[in-house]
């Protein structure tokens, strides 16, 4: 049986997962980095933050989903600019209560 790969790069992937697991791991040690937002900006962190590490760790995986808007949203670029965004949310935060 052939499989054909899919035209992302393998790196691609193994990055934006390396990334999730970073995040994760630092969220685990230190979650005063979310929990000490007030609410109304700590919800849709909290949401952006579920969307950008789960399609992280579904692509290495090779899950997609089969409705078209969620498969967009859930495979590059808006997966990446989703991580890149709650990546750099979580930093300014380590950042800022330093």
């Amino acid at each position: 049986m052939r499989v054909e790969a899919e035209g992302r790069p393998v790196w691609l992937s193994l990055g934006a997962m390396l990334v999730a697991a970073a995040l994760a791991l630092g969220l685990l040690i230190r979650p005063e980095l979310i929990s000490a937002m007030p609410m109304t900006l700590r919800l849709p962190v909290i949401v952006l933050g579920v969307w950008a590490l789960g399609a992280a760790f579904m692509q290495p995986l090779g899950l997609e989903f089969r409705r078209p808007w969620l498969r967009y949203a859930t495979t590059p670029p808006a997966s990446l600019a989703a991580l890149g965004i709650f990546t750099l949310i979580v930093i300014v935060r380590a950042v800022w209560l330093a």
